[in-house]
């Protein structure tokens, strides 16, 4: 089986590919067919989280704790919840954290990491990998902080693989995987930063 190194999830996740463990820890790869995406023009914020927001409860950061926030998201959520990160993916990803690669973002309450998520960044593409949360909302105000990141650095895709429930709450839609690698070649070419403002 061949390690999953930087220079390997670099190449597929250019081409729309991205990896998934089983509860043996065993990789699997996918390019799902429909592929789900978040139109930035799609995400609207609730009236009740945008006074959150204004209030200041959370304290954002980016790639403060990476591992932590990785960590976070491959805990069951509930009893039975399987878990798709293994610990071979831990370092990986940590890895491309450390490159510019991959990034989380962090919310923080009264000093605490209380939610976040993670995801890769290649070009003007974020791959939206896993979301947390250990204080209401806080993974809400986290996605806020993502969406308007994206948004500022003139971000193309915002790819969530698969559809569900969470992610159709935030505008998620489902695209045939074919437009999707056609959009995914030209969004990785362009140059993008990933930075609060």
């Amino acid at each position: 089986m061949q390690e999953l190194s930087v220079e390997l999830l670099l190449q597929a996740y250019s081409q729309g590919i991205f990896p998934m463990a089983d509860e043996t820890g065993k990789i699997d790869w996918y390019c799902p067919n429909p592929r789900a995406v978040i139109p930035l023009e799609n995400y609207k914020p609730s009236k009740s989280l945008r006074n959150i927001i204004n209030r200041g409860i959370f304290e954002l950061k980016l790639n403060t704790a990476f591992e932590e926030v990785m960590r976070a998201c491959s805990s069951p959520r509930f009893e039975g919840d399987g878990c798709w990160i293994s610990e071979e993916m831990i370092a990986a990803y940590t890895a491309l954290n450390r490159l510019g690669y991959a990034h989380s973002v962090e919310a923080y309450f009264e000093g605490k990491l209380a939610g976040g998520l993670y995801g890769v960044h290649i070009g003007g593409v974020f791959y939206g990998e896993s979301m947390f949360t250990h204080e209401a909302n806080a993974s809400k105000v986290a996605f806020h902080a993502l969406i308007d990141i994206l948004k500022r650095e003139n971000f193309h895709l915002l790819d969530t693989q698969f559809i569900n429930e969470n992610v159709a709450r935030y505008g998620a839609i489902k695209i045939p995987r074919a437009l999707f690698l056609q959009k995914l070649a030209v969004a990785v070419q362009q140059e993008c930063q990933f930075r609060l403002g």
